[in-house]
Protein backbone atom coordinates (compact mmCIF):
# COMPACT_ATOMS: atom_id res chain seq x y z
CA UNK A 1 0.00 0.00 0.00
CA UNK A 2 1.11 3.00 -0.97
CA UNK A 3 0.93 6.23 1.89
CA UNK A 4 0.40 9.66 1.18
CA UNK A 5 0.62 11.27 4.34
CA UNK A 6 -0.16 15.48 3.34
CA UNK A 7 1.49 16.35 7.10
CA UNK A 8 4.63 15.38 5.66
CA UNK A 9 5.10 18.90 3.69
CA UNK A 10 3.53 22.05 4.44
CA UNK A 11 0.37 22.87 2.92
CA UNK A 12 -3.24 24.67 4.15
CA UNK A 13 -3.78 20.60 5.07
CA UNK A 14 -1.75 21.51 8.37
CA UNK A 15 -3.69 24.54 9.31
CA UNK A 16 -7.33 22.84 8.61
CA UNK A 17 -6.02 19.29 10.80
CA UNK A 18 -4.71 22.41 13.79
CA UNK A 19 -8.25 23.56 13.80
CA UNK A 20 -9.80 19.99 13.63
CA UNK A 21 -7.54 18.95 16.28
CA UNK A 22 -8.29 22.34 18.48
CA UNK A 23 -10.86 21.61 21.61
CA UNK A 24 -11.56 25.00 21.44
CA UNK A 25 -12.24 25.54 17.88
CA UNK A 26 -14.03 22.45 17.02
CA UNK A 27 -17.24 22.95 18.92
CA UNK A 28 -17.66 24.99 16.03
CA UNK A 29 -19.71 22.05 14.30
CA UNK A 30 -19.71 24.15 11.22
CA UNK A 31 -16.02 24.89 10.81
CA UNK A 32 -15.36 21.22 11.81
CA UNK A 33 -17.68 20.12 8.48
CA UNK A 34 -15.87 22.55 6.89
CA UNK A 35 -12.40 22.03 7.27
CA UNK A 36 -12.96 18.13 7.16
CA UNK A 37 -14.76 18.83 3.60
CA UNK A 38 -11.72 20.86 2.53
CA UNK A 39 -9.49 17.94 3.21
CA UNK A 40 -11.61 15.89 0.70
CA UNK A 41 -10.95 19.23 -1.73
CA UNK A 42 -7.61 18.37 -1.74
CA UNK A 43 -7.31 15.20 -1.16
CA UNK A 44 -9.65 14.85 -4.50
CA UNK A 45 -7.49 17.19 -6.56
CA UNK A 46 -4.43 15.13 -5.53
CA UNK A 47 -6.26 11.84 -6.44
CA UNK A 48 -7.36 13.39 -9.77
CA UNK A 49 -3.55 13.77 -11.04
CA UNK A 50 -3.51 10.07 -10.93
CA UNK A 51 -6.26 9.30 -12.80
CA UNK A 52 -6.04 8.55 -17.01
CA UNK A 53 -7.47 11.31 -18.83
CA UNK A 54 -8.21 11.24 -23.27
CA UNK A 55 -8.52 14.41 -25.11
CA UNK A 56 -11.76 15.46 -26.54
CA UNK A 57 -12.98 18.59 -28.99
CA UNK A 58 -14.28 21.37 -27.17
CA UNK A 59 -15.88 24.06 -29.17
CA UNK A 60 -15.91 27.48 -28.23
CA UNK A 61 -17.55 30.56 -30.04
CA UNK A 62 -14.37 31.18 -32.00
CA UNK A 63 -13.12 27.91 -32.61
CA UNK A 64 -12.30 24.08 -31.21
CA UNK A 65 -9.83 23.36 -28.29
CA UNK A 66 -8.04 20.33 -27.27
CA UNK A 67 -9.17 19.43 -23.91
CA UNK A 68 -8.53 16.27 -21.15
CA UNK A 69 -10.86 14.75 -19.46
CA UNK A 70 -11.16 11.94 -16.94
CA UNK A 71 -11.20 8.67 -19.02
CA UNK A 72 -12.62 6.39 -15.60
CA UNK A 73 -15.59 5.59 -13.89
CA UNK A 74 -14.59 6.95 -10.05
CA UNK A 75 -17.38 5.48 -7.32
CA UNK A 76 -17.17 7.37 -4.27
CA UNK A 77 -17.75 5.58 -1.17
CA UNK A 78 -18.60 6.65 2.70
CA UNK A 79 -19.02 5.09 5.53
CA UNK A 80 -21.74 6.96 7.82
CA UNK A 81 -21.98 9.08 9.35
CA UNK A 82 -18.48 10.85 10.34
CA UNK A 83 -17.62 10.10 6.63
CA UNK A 84 -20.01 12.38 5.14
CA UNK A 85 -18.18 15.92 5.24
CA UNK A 86 -15.26 14.18 3.61
CA UNK A 87 -17.59 13.10 0.81
CA UNK A 88 -18.72 15.90 -0.14
CA UNK A 89 -15.48 17.43 -0.19
CA UNK A 90 -14.19 14.78 -2.68
CA UNK A 91 -18.13 14.75 -4.55
CA UNK A 92 -17.54 18.63 -5.09
CA UNK A 93 -14.31 17.57 -6.89
CA UNK A 94 -15.42 14.49 -8.51
CA UNK A 95 -18.89 15.36 -9.20
CA UNK A 96 -19.61 13.40 -12.21
CA UNK A 97 -18.48 10.62 -10.04
CA UNK A 98 -21.12 7.63 -8.66
CA UNK A 99 -21.75 7.08 -5.09
CA UNK A 100 -21.70 4.75 -2.49
CA UNK A 101 -22.46 4.41 1.76
CA UNK A 102 -22.01 2.05 3.84
CA UNK A 103 -23.24 2.27 7.75
CA UNK A 104 -20.75 0.92 9.80
CA UNK A 105 -20.60 0.98 13.81
CA UNK A 106 -19.11 0.17 16.86
CA UNK A 107 -21.41 -2.14 18.82
CA UNK A 108 -20.11 -2.61 22.47
CA UNK A 109 -20.15 -5.81 24.09
CA UNK A 110 -18.47 -3.95 27.07
CA UNK A 111 -16.52 -0.43 27.96
CA UNK A 112 -13.45 -1.22 25.98
CA UNK A 113 -14.57 -4.35 23.88
CA UNK A 114 -16.59 -3.74 20.76
CA UNK A 115 -17.61 -5.20 17.29
CA UNK A 116 -17.93 -3.14 14.22
CA UNK A 117 -21.00 -3.97 12.61
CA UNK A 118 -22.18 -3.34 8.99
CA UNK A 119 -26.14 -2.82 8.66
CA UNK A 120 -26.86 -0.77 5.31
CA UNK A 121 -25.21 -0.29 2.06
CA UNK A 122 -26.31 1.03 -1.31
CA UNK A 123 -24.10 1.50 -3.39
CA UNK A 124 -23.84 0.90 -8.28
CA UNK A 125 -21.67 -1.83 -9.36
CA UNK A 126 -17.75 -1.39 -9.02
CA UNK A 127 -16.38 -3.61 -12.02
CA UNK A 128 -13.31 -2.06 -13.23
CA UNK A 129 -14.29 1.69 -11.77
CA UNK A 130 -11.72 3.36 -9.70
CA UNK A 131 -13.52 3.33 -6.08
CA UNK A 132 -12.54 5.79 -3.84
CA UNK A 133 -13.39 5.25 0.07
CA UNK A 134 -13.39 7.45 2.65
CA UNK A 135 -13.44 7.68 6.45
CA UNK A 136 -12.03 10.51 8.40
CA UNK A 137 -10.75 8.57 11.38
CA UNK A 138 -8.79 5.04 11.13
CA UNK A 139 -8.39 3.66 14.78
CA UNK A 140 -8.21 0.09 14.22
CA UNK A 141 -8.86 -0.04 10.57
CA UNK A 142 -12.17 -2.79 11.04
CA UNK A 143 -14.48 -0.09 10.04
CA UNK A 144 -12.53 0.24 6.50
CA UNK A 145 -12.35 -3.16 6.19
CA UNK A 146 -15.38 -4.21 6.74
CA UNK A 147 -17.14 -1.71 4.35
CA UNK A 148 -14.39 -2.80 2.08
CA UNK A 149 -15.87 -5.98 2.21
CA UNK A 150 -19.10 -5.07 1.78
CA UNK A 151 -18.71 -3.17 -1.26
CA UNK A 152 -16.92 -6.25 -2.77
CA UNK A 153 -20.38 -7.75 -3.14
CA UNK A 154 -20.50 -5.11 -6.16
CA UNK A 155 -18.48 -5.99 -8.17
CA UNK A 156 -14.15 -5.81 -7.91
CA UNK A 157 -12.55 -2.23 -8.62
CA UNK A 158 -9.97 -1.73 -11.03
CA UNK A 159 -7.90 0.81 -8.53
CA UNK A 160 -8.61 1.53 -5.24
CA UNK A 161 -8.06 4.78 -2.96
CA UNK A 162 -8.47 5.31 0.61
CA UNK A 163 -9.04 8.77 1.98
CA UNK A 164 -8.83 9.56 5.75
CA UNK A 165 -8.53 12.60 7.92
CA UNK A 166 -5.96 10.84 10.60
CA UNK A 167 -4.77 7.48 10.45
CA UNK A 168 -2.61 5.20 13.69
CA UNK A 169 -0.27 3.63 12.66
CA UNK A 170 -1.74 0.43 13.61
CA UNK A 171 -4.91 0.66 11.83
CA UNK A 172 -2.18 1.37 8.63
CA UNK A 173 -0.25 -1.80 9.39
CA UNK A 174 -3.67 -3.29 9.36
CA UNK A 175 -4.83 -2.43 6.27
CA UNK A 176 -1.28 -3.25 4.37
CA UNK A 177 -2.44 -6.90 4.77
CA UNK A 178 -6.37 -6.34 3.79
CA UNK A 179 -6.12 -4.06 0.73
CA UNK A 180 -4.34 -4.93 -2.55
CA UNK A 181 -1.11 -4.15 -2.46
CA UNK A 182 -1.32 -1.44 -5.25
CA UNK A 183 -4.24 0.37 -2.94
CA UNK A 184 -3.02 4.21 -2.10
CA UNK A 185 -4.00 5.60 1.04
CA UNK A 186 -4.43 9.74 1.87
CA UNK A 187 -4.38 10.75 4.85
CA UNK A 188 -3.67 14.30 6.46
CA UNK A 189 -2.10 13.25 9.76
CA UNK A 190 -1.19 9.92 10.87
CA UNK A 191 -0.47 9.27 14.75
CA UNK A 192 1.13 6.73 16.32
CA UNK A 193 -0.89 5.69 19.08
CA UNK A 194 -4.72 4.37 20.04
CA UNK A 195 -5.78 4.28 23.78
CA UNK A 196 -7.84 1.47 25.39
CA UNK A 197 -11.39 2.96 24.23
CA UNK A 198 -9.59 2.45 20.83
CA UNK A 199 -9.31 5.81 20.22
CA UNK A 200 -6.56 7.79 18.08
CA UNK A 201 -4.70 9.84 20.33
CA UNK A 202 -3.90 12.44 20.34
CA UNK A 203 -6.62 12.83 17.66
CA UNK A 204 -9.36 14.64 17.44
CA UNK A 205 -11.94 13.37 19.33
CA UNK A 206 -15.67 11.28 17.74
CA UNK A 207 -15.71 12.92 14.58
CA UNK A 208 -19.18 12.14 13.41
CA UNK A 209 -20.42 13.64 17.26
CA UNK A 210 -18.62 16.77 16.14
CA UNK A 211 -19.62 16.95 13.22
CA UNK A 212 -23.34 16.62 13.77
CA UNK A 213 -23.87 16.37 17.48
CA UNK A 214 -23.51 13.89 20.32
CA UNK A 215 -25.88 10.55 19.47
CA UNK A 216 -27.13 8.04 22.25
CA UNK A 217 -27.05 4.75 22.60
Amino acid sequence: MKIINFAEHNSLVCQYMMELRDEAIQKDMMRFRTNIKRIGNIAAYEISRTLNYKKIATTTCLGTAQSNVIDETVVLATILRAGLPLHQGLHEFFDHAENAFVSAYRKYVSENDFRIHIEYIAAPRIDDKTLVICDPMLATGSSMDLAYEALLTKGHPSKIHLVSVIASRQAIDYLRNKFPEDTTLWVAAIDDAINEHKYIVPGLGDAGDLAYGEKTD
